[in-house]
């Protein structure tokens, strides 16, 4: 299944997408990803804010720092005020910060929903179509996409509307998680969906998301829906080799990553070390990288004493002299792929009032729904 997508003029091989994540994705994971791929598939940032970018807030201006080895360079944005958005896309234009402009409608926690924000935006139709007009029209020759949910909730379905509004604005491809806001991670990704996208969409790439674990999953999706690639979220959380097996499977080998925990520990610390770099202090590069150590621990025998341990070092030298005390020539544990991260489901949306009474109104929508401060 060696096929190729087009993001403009970019060509990714295979059709392989990191997902963005907040906190996660930032450029020491997409280093590690990239590695393990061999430079092959796209990588995009962390979610940015479109009002912290025009007002080059400095944890903003820091997360569009893309690594020289980063081709394309792909930035995911999120706004609310088709203006805003606007000059956000012209600053990357202008200033030659990305290669490619990724909008984010599929975010579903609270923060940004009360805002209009994220898998809520979408329900707006006009406003939707207002903010991709802006986006493409300020983009130039930079390819535009977005990701996206299903709807609010089950009563409250939007992709297929917002598939068609994105190819009338001139967007490039669409990535659908298949759930809605409502299922936040919990459930089953309704893979049926994606597969209804791309009939509704054939002119443009239509990628899948949602319960990605493993390569075959990947190659599973492309068969059963037909989509033109993929995009791996909570997938590689712990798992950034996942990359170079994906790339294996499209390109129709099974030399999978099987690594004994000797191996995992060398990544562990690899990580926590490139933090450490990108922040520019060993120690904070450590603590950010305390959220990773269960999810790459997953599946081995560690007790949880050793795990709580590891979860609060503040140095690489105590990370690697606690790693060591394990038992480091397990063998890569049998069902250790499968869901990690948040898997929460069923919540209630958070929606500015009134949100749901016209499809198409957007009055009261502006500047002040704008997050500022990107990461989500």
């Amino acid at each position: 299944m060696n096929s190729t997508l087009r993001i403009g003029p970019h060509a990714v091989q295979p059709p392989v997408v990191l997902a963005p994540m907040a906190g996660i994705t930032n450029a020491p994971f997409r280093t590690l990803c990239r590695e393990f791929s061999g430079g092959k598939g796209l990588f995009v940032s962390e979610m940015i804010t479109t009002r912290a970018l025009v007002e080059r807030n400095d944890k903003t201006m820091q997360l569009i720092t893309f690594d020289a080895s980063e081709k394309p360079r792909s930035i995911q944005l999120y706004g609310v005020d088709p203006a805003t958005v606007g000059k956000a896309v012209r600053m990357i234009v202008e200033e030659d910060l990305a290669d490619h402009i990724d909008l984010n409608f599929g975010c579903p926690v609270p923060k940004v929903t009360r805002k209009g924000g994220g898998s809520a935006l979408p329900y707006k139709r006009n406003l939707l179509r207002a903010i991709l007009r802006e986006a493409v029209s300020g983009a130039g020759d930079l390819p535009v996409t977005m990701k996206m949910r299903k709807g609010i909730d089950d009563d409250h379905l939007t992709f297929l509307d917002a598939g068609r509004i994105a190819v009338e604005e001139g967007v490039t491809a669409i990535a659908l998680h298949g759930r809605t806001t409502a299922q936040h991670y919990g459930g089953t990704a309704d893979w049926e969906a994606i597969a209804r996208l791309k009939e509704h969409v054939p002119e443009i790439a239509v990628l899948g998301n949602g319960d990605i674990w493993s390569a075959e999953d990947a190659l599973r999706m492309v068969r059963e829906t037909g989509c033109d690639g993929v995009v791996v979220g909570r997938g590689c959380l712990g798992r950034p080799w996942l990359f170079g097996d994906l790339v294996a499977a499209f390109e129709g080998r099974d030399d999978f990553a099987r690594p004994a925990l000797r191996e995992v520990a060398d990544v562990m610390v690899r990580h926590a070390t490139l933090l450490g770099e990108w922040i520019g202090d060993e120690a904070r590069g450590v603590i950010d990288f305390r959220k990773h150590v269960a999810w790459y621990l997953k599946g081995f025998a560690v007790g949880s004493e050793m795990r709580k341990r590891l979860a609060i070092t503040s140095s690489l030298a105590e990370l690697r002299a606690g790693l060591d005390e394990l038992d480091l020539d397990q063998p890569w544990p049998a069902g250790a792929d499968g869901p990690r991260g948040r898997t929460s489901g069923n919540n209630r949306v958070v929606l500015p009032d009134g949100w749901l009474k016209d499809p198409y109104d957007c009055a009261g929508v502006g500047e002040d729904a704008e997050l500022d401060t990107s990461g989500g």
